[in-house]
């Protein structure tokens, strides 16, 4: 059955045509349950009523279905009008009664596999070129061949390990996507070994017919000699196949071209390629080891274990002399001749405390470092929540580790797709090192790409594969920050190290669901802070036991009840609960104690419970930027100033180009009365963010101590440009009083609003007194604070730290609130 566009298989529709072969078409589809593009590949029907060929077709979708890795193509979904209860089939007469209650729930039918007539495989769809493509423009890079080869081999390792070996493996059946991933399709000839392989619980039965001595299956050109010859094979047949094909990436030859069929199998089996030096001169020498090691007419002169070939492919792509086309980023003498070059690189894996130092003049120490923005591997936008989540993760597991200076996610993120070189972003930063890299989710796989490049002379020092099932993710975080420690050799206490391991299983469903909300809160508008609890609160309905869900559902909170959405009586309880909650489940977590310490601060009022939750958050992630910046707020608060500025200025190290931090500091300088700096410091937060509400303040704080006042009124007109009623009482009461009745105009409007919304979406009460301060109006300015005692308003934690009240500070009045704050002059 020929499919054109908008022909449906149940819940697919056709899109396109993607190409054809021996055993039926591959269409492009959508899927329309779960809103993704597929591809579909049919059975001929010519075909369909060959048992073989039918069973062939079935063992492709179950072969690579067993394996979930992000080099294998994934299958989504097999649908075959002939599926019975045949042991042979694959599935039990019971397993198969439920598959069709299954799919008659769904809709597909009363019987497995029954829609529009036909059989088909349901697979990721992936764009891009086949390796057959990319090949046949001459032999690769070597930065590419083994950016490809050890991806190639890593898949297959992980089959073999199954017990599944494919019989096909050729350039056709390698897909390499834009972003430089392989995918390893078509395990229809694939042999199966039922003692190795589970497929749930029911087990997979072999056809005869595929595997019996004397079968000759497979792609001439491409076959092991064992395989050539009908003889029993295993692994390394794959071993032989892959040799070959890396023959092609290095030479741009193929190793056993003939001019007919039966030469090439002849040669397969007793003759020899052209040397690959001769093919190409300039490929590696130990590349040549490996492909005429895989080319072996002996298995047992092949790897012993793929899982091998794998890591010899890994560890050559990291030995500079192996990879001359590759000397731009860890030339280790540049110009030198390749000897010189081996024998530096035999320093590098000799040296044993002392002689590879005196030699090459010693090694910078790697003692502060950036995470760049990983990459976004599966080519789908949607996912990009979950690249930046694992971003974040991965920082902050660093930033355990005291020793090490790292950089915060605000900073790094601003390089997400830049176009500077590392040496700049480095300097930039103020790093010696940065890691660099990707993430391939995959099913429920991910795999995460690491490399750490010196910051100087832009030279590759490690990289690194780190495969995990989502369940472990967390692991896979702990795996990649403890594998960078060793690298750089930085100092980890045993406390840290403890932390570093103490990771546990999490449910997908619910990580996913916490990646999505903690993309969401940071935006903090109204709708992003909605959106996000939602998230946070299905994560905890996956797994009631996700502590980390608390503590940003707990920022939430109270984000919401410092901007004036929500009142602090209602926002404040829940901030609280949630805090604590978080706590109660995971006291290691840097991030519950920080929540639970702002909302002690902000919403408790309680100064002295507040500030060693402070100091314990900071204890378990010394490098965090944001609770440096609000403990440094934090301390101002309670009239600590000096206690305050080293956070403030640590906070702004860690993260340079965090615009709010260095409104934070213009705060706690103006606090300190340095008000040239204030303004210094406010100008380079607007400059970052034009506009910031913190960086404003904190230079009206500066103008209004310094009796600039025509600043301040120029400060104030900016300000009220966006709400023509409070900028036309502003511009009346100038014209009627100048300074002050421009101040007191204004408080007026303001607290005329205040009364009729009930406080909710306009200016708290602090707001109002500070303008009815400027106006000279101390009485009512008292009065507005008394309201904020009233109602809790977070903002009047700040009363004592701002110097625009410094008119109050003799007022007995004054003194009470603070003392019934507990903040006592």
């Amino acid at each position: 059955m020929t499919l054109t566009p908008g022909n449906r298989l149940g819940q697919y529709e056709i899109t396109s045509l993607l190409g054809s072969g021996g055993m039926g078409e591959v269409y492009r589809a959508k899927d329309h349950k779960l809103g993704r593009d597929v591809a579909i590949k049919v059975l001929r029907e010519e075909l369909a009523s060959d048992p073989e060929r039918l069973r062939r077709f079935e063992q492709e979708a179950r072969s690579a279905s067993a394996l979930n890795h992000p080099n294998i193509i994934t299958i989504h979904d097999i649908r075959l009008r002939h599926l019975s209860a045949d042991p042979s089939a694959g599935l039990s007469a019971g397993a198969l009664a439920k598959a069709e209650a299954l799919a008659k729930a769904e809709g597909y039918g009363g019987q497995v596999g029954k829609t529009e007539d036909v059989d088909f495989i349901v697979m990721e769809f992936v764009e891009g070129k086949t390796l057959r493509e990319i090949v046949s423009e001459g032999p690769l890079a070597t930065k590419k061949l083994f950016q490809l080869a050890t991806q190639i081999a890593d898949g297959l390792a992980k089959a073999h390990s199954a017990g599944i070996v494919h019989r096909d493996l050729k350039p056709e059946n390698l897909m390499v996507t834009s972003d430089g991933y392989v995918k390893i399709l078509d395990f229809g000839l694939a042999k199966l070994s039922p003692e190795a392989v589970d497929f749930g619980s029911e087990e997979i039965t072999v056809s005869k017919e595929l595997t019996r001595a004397g079968v000759i299956l497979g792609t001439v050109g491409y076959m092991s000699p064992e395989q050539a010859c009908g003889r029993p094979l295993d692994h390394r047949s794959d071993q032989f196949s892959f040799g070959s094909i890396l023959y092609e990436m290095a030479t741009g030859k193929i190793a056993f071209k003939r001019e007919t069929a039966a030469q090439m199998l002849a040669a397969i089996i007793e003759g020899e390629p052209e040397p690959v030096a001769k093919a190409n001169p300039n490929v590696p020498p130990h590349l040549r080891v490996i492909v005429e090691r895989c080319l072996a007419k002996d298995p047992p002169e092949r790897y012993e274990s793929t899982r091998d070939l794998a890591r010899e492919l890994e560890g050559l792509r990291e030995i500079p002399f192996a990879l001359p086309g590759m000397l731009t980023r860890r030339t280790v003498l540049a110009g030198v001749s390749a000897l010189v070059v081996l024998g530096v690189a035999l320093l590098v894996g000799l040296n044993g405390g002392e002689l590879r130092d005196r030699l090459l003049g010693g090694t910078t120490p790697i003692e502060s470092l950036a995470v760049l923005p990983l990459a976004n591997q599966s080519g789908d936008p949607e996912q990009e929540y979950f690249v930046d989540g694992i971003t974040e993760a991965i920082i902050t597991d660093l930033a355990k580790i005291s020793a090490l200076k790292v950089i915060s996610r605000n900073s790094a993120m601003r390089y997400k797709d830049t176009d500077k070189s590392i040496p700049e972003i480095a300097e930039e930063l103020g790093v010696d090192a940065v890691i660099e890299g990707s993430v391939l989710r995959s099913g429920d796989s991910v795999r995460v790409t690491a490399q750490l490049i010196e910051a100087k002379t832009d030279q590759y020092l490690w990289a690194d594969n780190f495969d995990r099932e989502l369940r472990d993710i967390l692991a896979l975080y702990s795996d990649v920050a403890r594998a960078i420690a060793q690298e750089i050799e930085i100092a980890v206490t045993t406390e840290e190290e403890t932390r570093l391991a103490s990771v546990r299983p999490v449910n997908p469903e619910a990580h996913d669901a916490y990646l999505k909300g903690s993309y969401h809160w940071k935006k903090l508008t109204r709708e992003d802070l909605d959106t996000a609890q939602r998230y946070f609160e299905l994560a905890l309905e996956k797994d009631p036991s996700f502590a980390p869900a608390y503590a940003e559902l707990a920022w939430v909170w109270a984000a919401r009840m410092m901007v004036g959405i929500t009142p602090t009586y209602e926002a404040g309880p829940k901030a609280k609960e949630a805090a604590l909650q978080a706590v109660e489940l995971d006291d290691g977590s840097a991030g519950a104690h920080e929540a639970l310490a702002l909302v002690r601060w902000v919403t408790d009022w309680d100064w002295a419970g507040s500030e060693p939750e402070w100091r314990r958050a900071l204890e378990l992630d010394p490098n965090a930027a944001n609770t440096h910046a609000y403990f440094a707020d934090f301390l101002v608060s309670t009239g600590r100033t000096d206690e305050a500025i080293p956070h403030s200025e640590r906070a702004i190290e860690l993260d340079p180009f965090n615009a709010l931090f260095h409104g934070l500091y213009a705060h706690v300088l103006c606090r300190a009365r340095r008000y040239d700096d204030t303004m210094a410091a406010a100008r380079t937060a607007l400059a970052m963010q034009p506009g910031l509400p913190a960086a404003r303040t904190a230079l009206e704080c500066a103008f209004v101590s310094e009796g600039m006042r025509d600043e301040h009124l120029a400060l104030q007109r900016e300000l009220l440009a966006g709400d023509p009623q409070r900028l036309a009482a502003f511009e009346q009461g100038l014209a009627e009083a100048g300074y002050e009745g421009a101040q007191r105009r204004v408080a007026g409007l303001l607290a005329a609003r205040y009364e009729k919304s009930g406080g909710i979406g306009f200016s708290m009460p602090w707001v109002i007194a500070a303008w009815y301060v400027f106006a000279g109006d101390y009485d009512r300015s008292i009065e507005w604070l008394e309201k904020g005692f009233e109602v809790r308003d977070p903002g009047l934690v700040y009363v004592k730290k701002k110097n625009i009240f410094d008119p109050l500070r003799s007022d007995p009045r004054f003194q009470d609130l603070l003392r019934r704050m507990n903040l006592p002059e």
